[in-house]
Order: C-alpha cells, then structure tokens, then sequence
C-alpha cells in the first residue's frame, strides 16, 4: 500500500476533550492488578478513594487520555494497518497526572522513515495532553513499525524520508541489575485493560487471536508498559508517583496474561536520576521490553 508523505505529516488530528474521573482512575489501576493484594497500602493509593491524601493516578495513566482512537485505521492515511506493529513508547510528564480531571490531547504526526520496500517504514506521532487552562501535562511519543508501507519515498516521483528519533539506549551488559521486580499479571489483565479505551479484539477474542498467529489473545503493549513503569514508582520512586517524570521503552515481544514479567532495573552511576529497564517472562525465556530508559526525581 502506498502512503503521502505530506498528506500525514499535515493531516488534521481534531483536538480530543476527555473528562475522566476517579472512577476511571480505579478502572485504570484496577486492569493492572493493583488491587490482588487487598493489603498492599501503596497500590490501594492507585485503587480506593478514601485513602489519607486522597485517591492518586498512575503516571502511565495519560497514555490512554485524550486518545485519539484507531486513526491509522482511516482510508485516508493509505496505511496497512494490518500489518503495523507498535515500536516503542516515549513519554514525558510535565505536571503528575490528577486521579480526575478533563484533558485535552492534541496528536499529529512528526516523522515518517521509510525503511526500504522490504523493510517497511516508521511513523512517529506526538500527542501534547493539557489541562483546560493550556498548561501541558504529558508529550507522548508512539513509534509505529507500518510493515506493509515501505519503499514510499523511492515510488513515482519519490518522497521526503526523515531522520530516525535518536536511538534508545541498551541496559548495562557489564553488571547485574540494581533491582529485581517480579509481578504475577492476572489472566483478565487484557479484558480489563481494553476498557480505558483499547478496543482491538486481539486482546479479548481468542479465534482473532489464533488468526493473528498467537496462541491466544495477548497482552496490550502499552499495558506491560504500565505494569513496567508500576515497578519502576515501586522500586525507585519510593511509591511516589509524581516523581516518575519520563520512561521511554521498545516493545521486543507480545505478553500473555497470565504470566510473570520480570523488571530489572540499573541506575546510571553518572546521573542519579536517569534509569535503565529491561522487562522479561521467565516461563517463555523472552525478552518483552528492551532498552528501557526512565527518570526519576529525588524525594
């Protein structure tokens, strides 16, 4: 399939206005699994709306506000959408998220790199999140792998091709992490998750799944996302969710619930707030997110 170059990087995303609430907060935690340990007081911050201080919002929580929806989906765009593949996720929070609110997300599309005819072609959009008065809250950054689009800039009369967004950094290969995180993700992870928006049967219909070529419905990316950037607020935030300003990572391979994903964390010995992350499934032996790289203030 063919895309225009200028026709993405100029198309119209209408600004997208969400009023969400506590209730959706919850939700949000909830299809996580914050909730399995009835006892656990830091996840019942994420999970229950009497809690001293009040109800609090995972950071994560923006990448699913102020969503645009499927838009790749759309005619216009010329995209296989059958074959994309999502690459990596960047995040910046500029103002912690609040447990209920209503957000304004404004997308657009700010790199296309055309790969070859064989290898496909990336897509980069950017999503600014505000607040209602205008003042920004999150930039989020989706890098999309369009499998089926590649060759664009050399058909016809050809195309511009951008840059690449600079390449995200390994994990310390010469040492052990700093931290281990081991979570047990629950089977309905995926049907829980699909309400804050995600929709895709993939994660829910186990016929789409096997048609798809997996065993059966898998995980949303964005979701062990979440759950990874969970262990990094647990691990190296002190349970503050405010504290954790950036995390950006690169999707390596698909999660089914059910399964356990380990975090492995390492400091940078040179700057003290920057984050390295790698998350795997013992039971697969896989690695699911690679070169993981977050930010964390100090208390």
């Amino acid at each position: 399939m063919a895309i225009d170059y200028h026709h993405l990087k100029n198309r119209e995303f209408p600004p997208v206005h969400q009023h969400y609430t506590e209730r959706d907060s919850m939700l949000y935690a909830l299809s996580l699994g914050l909730g399995n340990n009835p006892l656990d007081e830091h996840a019942l911050a994420f999970c229950y709306e009497g809690v001293p201080g009040g109800l609090r919002a995972l950071p994560t929580q923006a990448v699913v506000l102020g969503y645009p929806g499927f838009w790749a989906r759309e005619p216009d765009t010329g995209i296989d959408w059958t074959r994309l593949l999502h690459g990596e996720q960047r995040l910046r929070i500029h103002r912690p998220i609040a447990a209920a609110g209503h957000v304004v997300g404004h997308t657009r599309v700010t790199r296309l790199i055309d790969k070859g005819a064989d290898k496909g072609a990336i897509m980069v959009s950017e999503r600014r999140l505000d607040d209602q008065a205008g003042n920004r809250l999150a930039t989020i950054e989706q890098v999309t792998f369009l499998r089926g689009n590649g060759g664009y800039s050399t058909q016809g009369a050809g195309q511009p091709s951008d840059d690449p967004l600079p390449t995200l950094p390994a994990s310390p290969s010469d040492r052990a992490p700093d931290y281990n995180d081991s979570f047990e993700i629950p089977h309905d992870t995926a049907l829980l998750y699909r309400l804050s928006g995600d929709l895709n049967p993939l994660h829910a219909d186990p016929a789409i799944a096997r048609a798809a070529g997996f065993e059966r419905p898998i995980l949303h990316g964005l979701a062990t996302y979440a759950l990874a950037a969970h262990a990094l607020v647990r691990q190296c935030c002190d349970h503050d969710p405010a504290r954790l300003r950036a995390f950006d990572v690169r999707f390596s391979a698909p999660v089914y619930p059910g399964e356990t994903l380990v975090t492995e964390i390492w400091r940078d010995p040179h700057e003290s707030t920057r984050l390295y992350l790698r998350a795997r499934v013992p039971q697969r032996n896989i690695e699911v997110l690679s070169r993981g790289c977050a930010e964390c203030l100090h208390a």
